[in-house]
């Protein structure tokens, strides 16, 4: 039998015009984006051979972590092969001629509606939660009520046939989301060519400095540890899983000597993935020294 080619579809979480959308356009612009209802079924478009790439959430630099994530991504059958860091630019959109005096309402998510809040008051416009941005923009354009305008991204005016009012309405000018890009295969790079990102998870017996003998080897051995995350896992105060990013590759010395540490130390330990850093990474840290 000869194997079927891979479909040239990357999949997302949401409708056309998201933010993730936005995302896979910005890194993949040759691929067909998939919208997909839930992040369960964004994660089994890829299983199950509808897509050869998912882009998803996993945290934002004003709303934090990106619920549920944390849970798929030990269970989704996936592997992190790269990163993205989508700078977010929210638009308030409207019916074609209308004027931001004639709103009333605005309808978004409501991490959107939260990163706006500012712009909102000042504007004094009522918020009303929807499931996601871009559906409430395709909602918006549906109903043609002048009064009712929608935040969402640029893409999603352009796909719904809405007018951006005002562009930028995000009160925090750092506002970004890092994105996952997920594949059914490792793909991990040579480390002497790229700075790589290795992505795990582990969880601690429940005994005293379990987590400070735990992560003692990257202390040690010099390993940067840019994230660290507990959240609690079969619904039992006692029983926290850790979700860690390091800088580094499992095939350096000094990565490798950690990890052995932390497998003495620690259980289930699993490697999610290994893929390069983005350059957005380094970027933001020049910035920070200035």
């Amino acid at each position: 039998m000869v194997p079927m080619p891979e479909p040239q579809t990357i999949a997302f979480q949401g409708s056309f015009g998201a933010y993730s959308d936005l995302a896979c356009r910005t890194v993949f612009p040759d691929l067909v984006t998939l919208p997909c209802p839930s992040f369960e079924d964004t994660f089994a478009a890829v299983r199950d051979g509808l897509a050869c790439l998912a882009m998803i959430p996993i945290e934002n630099s004003v709303a934090g972590r990106v619920a549920d994530i944390h849970h798929l991504l030990p269970t989704g059958g996936l592997h992190i092969v790269g990163e993205h860091f989508q700078r977010v630019n929210h638009h308030l959109l409207g019916l074609p001629g209308a004027k931001v005096g004639d709103l009333c309402r605005v309808r978004s998510h409501v991490q959107a509606l939260d990163q706006c809040r500012g712009t909102l008051r000042r504007l004094g416009l009522a918020p009303v939660a929807h499931a996601d941005t871009a559906g409430a923009a395709a909602e918006i354009a549906a109903r043609g009520d002048p009064s009712e305008g929608a935040i969402a991204s640029a893409l999603a005016a352009e796909i719904y046939g809405l007018a951006s009012l005002v562009a930028g309405i995000e009160d925090a000018r750092h506002n970004t989301t890092r994105f996952l890009i997920m594949a059914r295969d490792a793909r991990p790079p040579d480390p002497s060519r790229t700075r790589t990102i290795t992505s795990f998870i582990f969880r601690v017996r429940s005994v005293p400095a379990a987590l400070f003998k735990a992560l003692g080897g990257f202390a040690t051995n010099g390993v940067n540890m840019t994230k660290l995350e507990s959240y609690l896992i079969d619904g039992r105060f006692t029983a926290a899983q850790f979700y860690a990013d390091i800088e580094g590759h499992p095939e350096d010395r000094p990565v490798r000597l950690a990890l052995e540490e932390l497998d003495f130390f620690a259980r289930e330990v699993r490697i999610l993935g290994v893929y390069p850093a983005h350059p957005f990474r380094f970027d933001e840290a020049s910035a920070g020294d200035d």
